[in-house]
């Protein structure tokens, strides 16, 4: 299998697990300082929409489709 291939049945596993969740919270850490005793960190939080995961998952079936088309010729 070609990388495009790969690719692309990585972005369908990836938009699958994303819509089965309903979308991904995530928290990054962004700075962090340490002032004696006392540790300041800031977070970020953010969210993987449903749509992102079904967008994913249609580019990764377009990336595969590609692949096999470019595969028979």
């Amino acid at each position: 299998m070609r990388p495009l291939g790969i690719l692309g049945w990585a972005l369908i596993a990836l938009g699958a697990v994303v819509l089965a969740f309903g979308g991904i919270s995530y928290t990054k850490e962004r700075e962090t300082a340490q002032v004696g005793p006392i540790k300041v960190a800031a977070e970020r939080k953010g969210f993987v929409p449903p749509l992102a995961g079904a967008a994913a998952a249609a580019l990764g079936i377009a990336l595969v489709v590609a692949d096999r088309r470019r595969r028979r010729t």
